[in-house]
C-alpha cells in the first residue's frame, strides 16, 4: 500500500480541546434580564396644621339590656311577645310545659299533710303522757321521749311546709315575665324547644337613658379618657338631622376588641328622642397642631417595629428608609409628628416592594391610559369565534 493511500492520523489533543469547549458552551447560562425600574407615586412634604373635628359612626342603644330566661328547665310551649313589642314590668312573655312542676307541687302538699298528721298524733301522745306523769304512773324519762318525738315531728312539718313553698315557686317559674318595662329587640327561642335553666329567650332594651356606642382606634383612647365624665364634651348628630346634641362620655373600654383592635366608647345622651339602633355621628373637637406633615396612609410602613417612609433622592432616583413618628390621624391622612422636613420627597404608592438604594422612576398616568385600548363597541360572539 502507498503512503498516499494511508488513513489520516487522528489528533487526540485537538479533539479533547474541542469537546471541552463544546461542553462549556452547552453549560453556560444566559445572563438574567435586568430588573425593571419600578414606577412610584410621590408627594413633596409640606408642613401644615392638623386637628379640627374627628367623626365616628355610632349606634343608639339602651343603657340597660337584659336577656331573661326561665329559672327552671322544660319545654317551651308558647311565646306571647314579638320583636319590637313594648312590654310592661311583670308582663307574661312565654310559658313552659308545667306538668312535671305541678306534679312536684302536689307531691309536696301531700307530704305536708302527712307531716301535719304525724305532728298532731305526736302532740296528742305527749299530752296523755304528761297527764300520766303528773299522776305518777310513768317516770320523767318516758315523758321526755314523747317530747323529743313531738319536736322531731314539728321539724318535719316545717320542712314539708318549706318544700311546698319551693315547689310552688318552681311551678310559678314556668311563666317568664318581663323584668322591667322595655322593648323586645330579639327572640332567641321558639315554641317546641327544650330549654335548660337560664337559657336566654328574649333580649329586652329597658326604658330609660340611651347611649351612643362607637369605637375609636388606639391613638384616640387617651383623649377619650380625658373627656370621661365631662358633661357635653362631645356632640352627637343623628343621621338625617341637622342639629347636634351634647353628650357625655361615661365609659371607655379597658381592653381593645380582639378582632378590630378598637376600643368601645359609650356616651350618655340621656332621654334624647332617638330610636334604638338609630345611626348617629359622634363629633369630637381636636386641638390644632401646627408644623406637622400629613401623608396618605399607604405611605407609612413598618420597619423593624417602627413607623417609616421611603424618601426619594431626585438626583440619583434611588430610595431610602426614613423613620418617623406618627402623631395620629386627621381624616384619611396620617399625621407625622417628627422625622420629616419641608421639601423632602416621599413615596406614597408602591412602598411595599422597595429596597434601600433601589432605582425607581416616577409614575406617569398618561402612559397607562395610552397602553389601554379603547373599546368602541361590542364584538358579536359568533364573529369572535370564527
Amino acid at each position: 500500500m502507498s503512503k498516499s493511500a494511508a488513513a489520516p492520523r487522528f489528533n487526540l489533543p485537538l479533539a479533547l480541546s474541542l469537546a471541552v469547549a463544546l461542553g462549556l458552551v452547552a453549560c453556560s447560562r444566559p445572563e438574567p434580564a435586568p430588573e425593571p425600574i419600578r414606577a412610584v407615586r410621590i408627594q413633596t412634604v409640606s408642613l401644615d396644621s392638623a386637628g379640627g373635628v374627628r367623626e365616628f359612626a355610632a349606634e343608639v342603644r339602651a343603657r340597660i339590656e337584659s336577656r331573661p330566661g326561665f329559672r327552671v328547665s322544660g319545654k317551651l310551649v308558647s311565646r306571647m311577645a314579638e320583636v319590637g313589642q313594648h312590654v310592661a314590668s311583670g308582663q307574661a312573655l312565654a310559658r313552659l310545659d308545667g306538668s312535671d312542676l305541678k306534679l312536684g307541687q302536689d307531691a309536696a302538699q301531700a307530704a305536708l299533710r302527712a307531716a301535719q298528721t304525724n305532728y298532731e298524733l305526736a302532740g296528742a301522745e305527749f299530752k296523755r303522757y304528761k297527764e300520766l306523769r303528773d299522776q305518777g304512773f310513768i317516770g320523767q324519762l318516758d315523758l321526755e321521749r314523747r317530747e323529743t318525738t313531738l319536736k322531731a315531728q314539728k321539724a318535719q312539718l316545717d320542712q314539708a311546709a318549706a318544700q311546698v313553698s319551693v315547689q310552688s315557686n318552681q311551678a310559678a317559674y314556668a311563666t317568664l315575665t318581663a323584668p322591667a318595662p322595655g322593648v323586645i329587640t330579639a327572640v332567641e327561642a321558639e315554641a317546641g324547644a327544650v330549654l335548660s335553666a337560664g337559657t336566654p329567650v328574649f333580649r329586652i332594651a329597658h326604658d330609660g337613658p340611651r347611649d351612643a356606642v362607637f369605637a375609636v382606634p388606639e391613638d384616640g383612647v387617651a383623649g377619650m379618657r380625658m373627656l370621661l365624665g365631662r358633661a357635653g364634651a362631645i356632640r352627637i348628630k343623628p343621621w338625617g338631622a341637622g342639629e347636634a346634641m351634647p353628650a357625655t362620655v361615661r365609659e371607655v373600654a379597658a381592653a381593645a376588641d380582639p378582632t378590630t383592635r378598637t376600643f368601645q366608647i359609650k356616651a350618655d345622651i340621656g332621654r334624647a328622642p332617638l330610636q334604638l339602633g338609630q345611626t348617629a355621628t359622634v363629633l369630637i373637637e381636636q386641638p390644632r397642631r401646627q408644623g406637622v406633615a400629613k401623608l396618605p396612609l399607604a405611605a407609612v410602613v413598618q420597619q423593624q417595629g417602627q413607623s417609616a417612609v421611603w424618601l426619594l433622592d431626585r438626583a440619583s432616583m434611588t430610595v431610602k428608609v426614613q423613620p418617623v413618628s406618627v402623631a395620629g390621624a386627621d381624616g384619611n391622612w396620617v399625621v407625622i409628628g417628627s422625622g420629616l422636613t419641608a421639601g423632602q420627597t416621599v413615596v406614597t404608592a408602591g412602598v411595599h416592594t422597595l429596597t434601600p438604594g433601589q432605582k425607581v422612576k416616577l409614575y406617569d398616568p398618561t402612559l397607562e391610559s395610552a397602553s389601554t385600548p379603547a373599546v368602541t363597541g361590542a364584538t358579536p360572539v359568533a364573529a369572535a369565534t370564527r
